[in-house]
């Protein structure tokens, strides 16, 4: 019987480490090799007009305007999968450009979006009273983050001997919460 449970377990084991590890969603999968940082960016935008990017975070603002839509989005880390993590501070501001028309409803204020493209320009605007120089990059794929998108740590049943610790130690497994 003890040999059944090791072998049960290592299956769950497996499974469990399979299930963790996502891939980025096709769109925004491509990495350049030299990702710049959006403050090395915003220090000196010249040097690196056409630099392609792949960037993430929370859209502040929509606009749209005759032939293009900016969304200013709050720069974040990305995960792995390409996903923006909110846990992290920003390093800044940017404008992602698209082409034709992005309806504000769907790309609301909040919601987590990922670019892949290159820098094209700069603008200074007003944040409040201050004037930010915001870098501009073109879009050439995207991903607008649902809820329920890439899971992480998928919420699997617990492995069999999970009840076991829980009843011998009652309380250590309730101080803290199941997954992030």
């Amino acid at each position: 019987m003890q040999k059944f449970r090791i072998h049960i377990g290592l299956v769950v084991l497996i499974a469990l480490a399979g299930g963790c590890a996502s891939k980025p969603p096709e769109a925004i999968s491509k990495i350049p090799p030299d990702n710049p940082s959006l403050a090395a960016v915003r220090l000196d935008i010249d040097q690196y007009m056409g630099a392609e990017l792949r960037w993430g975070g929370e859209i502040s603002k929509v606009e749209n305007k005759t032939d293009k839509t900016w969304v200013e989005i709050v720069r974040r880390q990305l995960r792995d999968n390409g996903k923006p993590d909110t846990n992290g501070n920003s390093d800044g501001r940017f404008i992602a450009s698209f082409d034709g028309f992005i309806d504000p409803v769907v790309y609301e204020v909040g919601r987590l979006l990922t670019v892949v493209g290159r820098i094209e320009d700069s603008i200074e605007r007003p944040i409040g009273g201050y004037d930010y120089v915001f870098p501009i990059v073109s879009v050439e794929g995207s991903y607008l983050w649902g809820a329920d998108d890439v899971v992480l740590y998928p919420n699997y049943p617990p492995p069999w001997w999970y009840y076991d610790l829980r009843f011998r130690y009652p309380g250590y497994y309730n101080r803290y919460p199941r997954y992030p």
